[in-house]
Order: structure tokens, then sequence, then C-alpha cells
């Protein structure tokens, strides 16, 4: 069972439609003891990562996650459930994220404020992007802010005007600043291969 973290900030309906035609079982978890009913977690995102951040902390889900994450357990971040990761944002002055990636999401300087829009992943060998085909890896984006390229961790690159981490895996937690429940057939095929992470 995946839980999807639902704090008012993520494309839940998006996520769990993948997950059901992948055939993995899933709840929105919105308090922390519900964790005890699942064995993976995804926390999605979209919007500012203040907010967010602050929605996390009065939801009390970030101290539990932070345990989570700590203990070993199979987590994966999508966009902003990615940034939330680290430490904080130069979109917001004040919020302060689960702080496993001891680094800062930055401000993406490409053609348009925001990067939008099917972009080419380079990756490195790892089970993430198992037979997803080099040449063909597309993977949808919608963000304004990413992690530096040099981030601890980072598995996979993307450019938009400069070179940003697109993926990282620190443990069993993994990062990924592109949509899989928007990016089609690569996406699902990511989707799949998390799932089979869990047990490696």
């Amino acid at each position: 069972m995946v839980g999807i973290i639902d704090y008012g900030a993520g494309n839940l309906y998006s996520v769990r439609k993948a997950l059901r035609y992948l055939e993995m079982d899933s709840i929105f978890i919105s308090r922390a003891e519900e964790l005890d009913e699942v064995r993976a977690v995804i926390l999605p995102g979209v919007g500012a990562f203040g907010e967010a951040a602050h929605r996390l902390e009065i939801a009390g889900l970030k101290s539990p996650l932070q345990r989570w994450i700590d203990e070993g357990r199979p987590f994966l971040g999508i966009c902003l459930g990615m940034q939330l990761l680290g430490e904080s944002s130069e979109e917001s002055a004040n919020g302060r994220g689960i702080s496993l990636v001891k680094k800062s999401c930055v401000k993406i300087e490409g053609p348009r404020r925001i990067h939008m829009g099917w972009n080419r992943v380079d990756f490195q060998d790892d089970p993430l992007f198992h037979n997803i085909p080099r040449k063909k890896a597309y993977f949808y984006f919608v963000h304004g802010y990413a992690f530096p390229a040099d981030t601890e961790g980072a598995i996979a690159l993307s450019e938009y005007g400069t070179s940003f981490a697109a993926a990282f895996r620190i443990g069993k937690a993994y990062g990924v600043q592109f949509h899989p429940e928007k990016s089609g057939k690569n996406g699902l095929i990511l989707l799949k291969n998390w799932r089979q992470s869990w047990d490696v």
C-alpha cells in the first residue's frame, strides 16, 4: 500500500490514477498515524515552497516524514515534494524543508520564468531508470525552482538555461523534479521501477 501525502499542495488524483494503472493500491494520508497503514510514501506537490512547508508542519507530518526517511523506508518526492526534501528555497525566505538534502533550491534561469513541458533527462545507472531508453528519456516538468546540478545524491540532470538536478536518491528516498504521473510511458516505467526498489 502506498500513502500519498495530502497536505493541500499536491496533484493527488493524477498520482493515484497512475498507481491504479500499475495495480498499486494507495490511500491519501493527512494525519501522522495513518502512516502505519502503508509501506511506502509519495510526497507530491505543486505551488510555493514556503506555504507547502508550513502546511506539512501544521498537519503534524513533517517530523513523521523525517523519521520515515531516516528509518530507510521507501519514499518518493515529486516536483515540489522533491524540493521539500531540501533545507530551503530561494522562493520563500522563511520556509524550512525536511533537510534530507543539505542544499537549497534556486531559481532556474531559462527562456521563460516557468519551465513547463517535456524535457530530456540525462540519468546515471540507477534502478529507477531501468528500461527507459536514454535517447528517449523525456519527462514532463512544471517548476520555477530546482536543486543545483551538484546536489548530493543526484542521479539525473536536465537543462533549462542551466543544468539542474532532475532526480536524486539518498538511501531509499528518491526525489524527481518532473511529474512521472504526467510523463506517459516513461513515467509509468519509472513508478514501476520505484515499486520494485522497495525490496532491494
